[in-house]
């Protein structure tokens, strides 16, 4: 295996904090560990010191709130961003927009937001959501705006179609100047133009790079016609491994307890229920079947058949990994945001062999200490349910 780094500027390369709840095997109770803080935190302190630039927290139903484990994870960590959820329709702007700020204080300008305006309808309805797709967005746009004039400082008149606010203001300002940047994933008309003209960087979950390229144009030609420039990140999971053929092995082995009827409720819960384009161009590229997986050069799909969110991982060795994740950033991807399963071991994995082929130096006492915290997590038990985002 080649050890020679990339002359390509290096990725920005963020981890996933699974607060849903994590394990070896999709889809089952087998080696599973439960959602606890005791164990995000063995997680986030692994990747800040393994030199990851940020962590992202899920949100949905099914998980630990983002906002209160960021809050407990920031004063565990020294320089790990976190990526949380800044949801319109769930709270309001001007709240949202307290939060932020005292969470960006707190962390030291570590915070980042994620804006998640799509999802199940199903669950949003449960959270008292109940407009229709594209509706969303717009009341997105109103809650963004009074939300970034808030946190830059300005006091607040707005009357609009879903909010009405008066003399509305927060008195202290955010660590950063001018405000925390705004992540946003979406990959209908909506949802791009909601990127284009309010978002600072559009993530897209992993597709062929072909189709990404196709997307991150459209966002790029939405924001330059509104005078905006706008970067781009990608979501996917990562099963890295020394040989091609362990790699395989390993992708093969995180599914091979799921049943036919997992997959089959699974994926009629993806044509039935949700109304997310992301969602449905993720389902697409399996279409439910397990002789479809292989979808791309070292992107395979397994992981979509029982999770919801992002279902693809890239599966090989690093020199081929590396050179896959080459291919997004020629196209413009300057962001990585990974997971992979269980998410201790495999973030020292991505580190170990993965960072030095895309010229990311790696804390190597990081990585001498995850000898002893990759067998420290056996006494947590788990869920078997999808995960969010």
């Amino acid at each position: 295996m080649s050890t020679t780094s990339s002359s390509a500027a290096p990725l920005n390369f963020f981890w996933f904090i699974p607060t849903h709840g994590d394990g070896r095997y999709l889809g089952s109770e087998q080696y599973s560990r439960r959602p606890e803080f005791g164990y995000f935190k063995q997680v986030a302190i692994a990747v800040d010191q393994l030199g990851f630039n940020g962590v992202l927290l899920p949100t949905g139903q099914s998980c630990e709130d983002s906002w209160i484990t960021a809050a407990g994870l920031a004063t565990v960590t020294e320089r790990l961003k976190f990526l949380v959820a800044l949801r319109p329709g769930v709270t309001s702007p001007a709240f949202a927009a307290r939060q932020t700020v005292a969470l960006d204080r707190l962390s030291g300008g570590r915070l980042l937001l994620n804006v998640v305006v799509g999802g199940n309808p199903v669950e949003l309805a449960g959270d008292g959501i109940h407009l229709g797709h594209d509706e969303r967005y717009r009341q997105g746009r109103e809650f963004l705006d009074i939300w970034t004039r808030l946190v830059t400082g300005e006091t607040v008149n707005f009357d609009g179609e879903y909010y009405k606010v008066a003399g509305a203001r927060i008195d202290f300002p955010p660590a950063q100047s001018p405000r925390p940047p705004l992540y946003f994933g979406g990959s209908s008309e909506a949802g791009q133009e909601l990127a284009a003209s309010s978002t600072d960087l559009y993530l897209t979950w992993g597709e062929p790079v072909a189709q990404v390229a196709e997307k991150l144009d459209s966002v790029r030609r939405k924001a330059a016609a509104k005078g905006r420039n706008i970067r781009f990140g990608l979501r996917i999971h990562f099963i890295v491994r020394e040989t091609e053929e362990e790699a395989w092995r390993a992708a093969d082995r995180l599914i091979s307890n799921i049943t036919d009827e997992q997959i089959e409720r699974t994926y009629r819960r993806f044509v039935e229920e949700m109304d997310s384009e992301g969602q449905r161009r993720q389902a697409a590229l399996h279409g439910g079947r397990r002789d479809r997986l292989v979808v791309a050069p070292n992107l395979w799909a397994g992981v979509g058949l029982v999770r919801t969110g992002v279902g693809t991982a890239l599966v090989g060795t690093p020199d081929q990994i590396a050179e896959r994740l080459r291919e997004y950033q020629a196209v413009g991807i300057d962001t990585i945001v990974g997971s992979g399963y269980p998410h201790l071991e495999e973030a020292y994995r991505v580190a170990e062999l993965l960072f030095p082929q895309l010229g990311i130096a790696a804390d190597r006492q990081g990585l001498r200490a995850g000898v002893a915290n990759e067998f420290a997590v056996g006494q947590y038990g788990g869920s078997k349910t999808a995960i969010p985002a």
